[in-house]
């Protein structure tokens, strides 16, 4: 901090200093003070103005170097609010306390960020890892001139994952690639059988299908809710049966597949989280259904899975727009 700067901080108190000082001179003349005192009181008053302008100086330059100082050896800026020193005067606490709750904020924005970012670099060497797998058998097939609908099959699920990691980076900007429009539910749920049919007619899974109403929604990413679910199907409850109705504001798909444990249903749409069935049967990125709960909820569609092992897995997708009517 340079002098010039320090004077023009200090310039209204200085003010009040010199025109202080004035009205003190005035009431003196008035007293028939004599010239000698006179001189004297002013010299002294000068001399302490003088005095507390060098010591306030050196004292602020002092903080201000050292506050500096500080700042160039952290590693990350925003944490200068965490180690500043603790002023003495209040007004200077006051701002201490601000300084120190946009710190922790800004702490905070930045902590989630990097958690954000190293989630996303784990989902992306999962999904990396994931996709080699129908990529190898696509090549073994074409090698081998193997079946067309086992090409189609392998290239399929290269399709599912390539939407579902296309559906995680997108969900950072949901707003701008959400499009609400209104459509009829049995024309969504047509499409996504349709688009995991090779699938299902390999796991021997057979889809029934029924119901019907209107809706304003983002077509496209509900038929990606139904179409995870119907993989999800396709992958751990191969030979199965699936109903899916729609009826009054309410989408129901229910298989008689595996089902899930009790201790593991509050937990299936965490990020990351595969259970007991995806570590037994491998290839689970424990995405689809995180990806899908978070989808839900950016188009206000209640989300509810009821399951009993060895038995059935129902997922419930309410529309809350039409079901609080």
């Amino acid at each position: 901090m340079s002098l010039f700067e320090y004077l023009s901080s200090k310039a209204v108190t200085l003010c009040f200093l010199i025109i202080g000082g004035m009205l003190t001179g005035i009431v003196f003349a008035a007293a028939n003070v004599s010239a000698v005192l006179f001189g004297m009181i002013t010299a002294v008053y000068l001399v302490m103005i003088l005095c507390w302008f060098i010591v306030g100086y050196r004292i602020e330059r002092k903080k201000i170097l050292k506050l500096e100082k500080i700042l160039d050896e952290l590693p990350e800026k925003y944490l200068l609010g965490e180690v500043m020193p603790v002023p003495g005067n209040a007004v200077e606490k006051r701002y201490y306390r601000i300084m120190k709750e946009v710190s922790r904020s800004a702490i905070g924005v930045a902590e989630a960020a990097k958690r954000e970012k190293e989630e996303y670099c784990d989902y992306v060497e999962s999904w990396i890892h994931e996709i080699k797998t129908p990529l190898t058998a696509c090549s073994l097939i074409l090698a081998n001139e193997g079946d067309v609908r086992k090409l189609r099959r392998e290239l399929k699920r290269a399709d599912n994952l390539t939407e579902s990691i296309l559906y995680y980076a997108r969900m950072r900007t949901a707003e701008k690639d959400t499009q609400i429009k209104e459509f009829q539910v049995a024309d969504v749920i047509e499409e996504a059988v349709k688009s995991q049919m090779e699938l299902l007619i390999a796991a021997k899974i057979n889809v029934e299908t029924e119901g019907d109403f209107t809706v304003h929604s983002d077509s496209k990413s509900l038929a990606f809710i139904l179409k995870q679910l119907l993989i999800n199907c396709g992958k751990y409850c191969p030979g199965c049966h699936i109903h899916i109705r729609a009826a009054e504001g309410v989408i129901t798909v229910e298989d008689n597949g595996i089902g899930i444990p009790s201790h593991e249903l509050g937990r299936v749409t965490e990020r990351g989280f595969t259970g007991s069935n995806g570590r037994k049967l491998g290839g689970s990125t424990g995405m689809g259904l995180y990806i899908v709960h978070e989808l839900c909820e950016r188009l206000e569609i209640s989300l509810k899975i009821e399951s009993v092992q060895d038995e059935f897995t129902k997922v419930i997708l309410a529309f809350e727009s039409l079901t609080k009517m």
